[in-house]
């Protein structure tokens, strides 16, 4: 088997890269609007209950109405998902690994076709679309080879002994929940779903009520490359009636959960109580969020850092758990980074992502929209606005990117997880008080530094309190097998998604020990 490597990003100057896109966008044009069902087992159920799907771009296009699913259905999908747990952990490991790389070969068969719904219904330039498409192969291609390696490793790390022979085989644990975030809705989606799977787990996905078409096609995709229907169910659905009623259950066996704070924290809790007919301790894993720092050193290379920090906060309008929203800037460079940062942020042009040369996107409803504007109104109050500062108009939940001077570290803007277009900038005096400032935060997800000093470099990976911490680049972007991702505090459980040591969140090692 070839060793695993990143999926490359489309090189969209090739004109028959071009071309193929063009021609993927106009086929997922013609197929707007349908009615999609959701998934039991073998069974596909249409409900009068529909999920309205809308393009943000353009918030009078319909993507897609999709079937609703309530608690009696999720009772028969995690039943159903129970039932094939058994024939499904028997399936050799060699053979879960096959199917994930033939979903990843025809991911990567149809990827222009998945990063053109990523824009339509996500909101996606189309270079965050391609991108996402490629990660969401690379989860499959690398958790494949990670469980063989896995299995491996059970029967090769344990120390000899005379007249024994010993074995440490990793067993699915069997139901799993997988709550799946918007922002995200093909590659973490893939990740947690594939990786539970390819463990010998079966699921029930509840995909986010804001992005469900992607993830029927993605469920499509992986029933097409041998994954049992039974293996799989897809429920679109309240969260709170759903997702809580799933967590709860007592068959279920774990909890893989991307998105808030808030909501994950419930989760967590509800998932440690044990419910009559439960038999043992649910896992959880979760990733809820960061409020993520750029630190500027007076050394560093400005032009790298502002690019830098416009690329980390502004790319997918702000609206990753990794962004940049606090810029801590040393004064003595703190005029020239803001002066940049704002500079490249009016540059960006704000739209509908079905104009190639379109920066950035819109937000992803209303209720980000409404939210996102009531930040900024915050943090004219809060500081001075020196970019943006209010909606950009059109049909589509548009809003400027926005650079906010002078803030406090313990104000809201500060403080305050936003998830749409705003940047705080604020002064350190020093090196030790810019780490200071980034970790008076309740989150750890991600961070940079931008300096040349070794011993600042080195300072900063040991105090800078961070799950994925970056030197000299942007604090965005994190490449699976090269990037493991996971965060510190309350930005979840740092499970390390795209690393060597995720699989084992959804497997119990099980030693055998044979006297001889």
């Amino acid at each position: 088997m070839m060793p695993y490597r990143p999926e490359p990003f489309t090189d969209f100057n090739n004109e028959s890269e071009e071309n193929r896109f063009k021609q993927a966008l106009v086929q997922v044009r013609t197929q707007l609007g349908r009615d999609y069902p959701l998934f039991i087992g073998n069974k596909t159920v249409e409900t009068k209950r529909r999920i309205l799907s809308v393009n943000p771009s353009n918030f009078n296009q319909v993507i897609g109405s999709v079937s609703h699913a309530d608690a009696v259905l999720a009772e028969q999908a995690i039943q159903t998902a129970y039932s094939a747990f058994a024939t499904w952990s028997g399936v050799s490991l060699e053979s879960r690994a096959d199917c994930l790389f033939r979903a990843a070969a025809e991911l990567r068969r149809r990827k222009h076709e998945f990063s053109a719904w990523l824009m339509v219904e996500a909101g996606k330039v189309r270079t965050e679309a391609d991108g996402e498409t490629a990660e969401a192969i690379d989860f499959m291609e690398y958790y494949g080879r990670q469980m063989l390696q896995l299995a491996q490793r059970g029967e090769r790390e344990l120390i000899g002994m005379s007249g024994e022979r010993n074995r440490l085989d990793y067993l699915g644990l069997g139901v799993g929940i997988i709550i799946a975030p918007w922002n995200f809705p093909l590659a973490i989606l893939a990740g947690m779903t594939t990786a539970a799977l390819v463990a010998g787990n079966t699921v029930v996905v509840k995909p986010s009520s804001l992005t469900p078409v992607i993830a029927i096609k993605f469920v499509e995709l992986l029933r097409h490359a041998g994954i049992p229907t039974e293996a799989v169910q897809l429920l679109p659905g309240s969260g709170k009636e759903i997702g809580q009623y799933l967590t709860a259950h007592p068959l279920t066996r774990f909890i893989s959960f991307t998105g808030s704070k808030d909501v994950g924290l419930h989760l967590h809790e509800l998932s440690s109580r044990q419910v009559s007919g439960q038999r043992w301790l649910k896992r959880f894993v979760g990733e809820l969020g960061g409020k993520d720092a750029i630190i500027v050193d007076r050394d560093a290379d400005l032009e790298q850092a502002a690019q830098g920090i416009v690329a980390s906060a502004f790319g997918y309008s702000g609206q990753k758990c990794s962004a940049c929203s606090r810029a801590i800037v040393h004064r003595d460079v703190y005029d020239a980074v803001l002066k940049r940062c704002s500079e490249l942020a009016d540059e960006l042009k704000v739209g509908d992502v079905q104009d190639f040369y379109c920066g950035t996107g819109p937000v992803i409803n209303q209720s980000a929209y409404e939210s996102i504007l009531g930040y900024i109104h915050i943090a004219k109050t809060e500081g001075r606005i020196t970019a943006g500062g209010s909606a950009a108009g059109g049909d589509g939940w548009f809003i400027r990117p926005t650079v906010v001077a002078d803030a406090d570290p313990g104000s809201r803007i500060m403080q305050e997880e936003i998830f749409g277009p705003l940047l705080a900038f604020t002064k350190a005096d020093d090196f030790e008080d810019a780490l200071r400032i980034a970790n008076f935060s309740d989150y750890g997800l991600t961070g940079s530094v931008y300096t040349h000093n070794r011993k600042n470099i080195e300072r900063a990976r040991d105090t800078f309190a961070v799950g994925n911490l970056y030197i000299n680049r942007k604090c965005t972007g994190a490449i699976v097998g090269v990037h493991p991702f996971g965060g510190f505090n309350l930005s979840g459980t740092d499970s390390k998604a795209g690393g060597p040591d995720y699989l084992q969140l959804f497997t119990q090692p099980k030693l055998t020990s044979e006297r001889l």
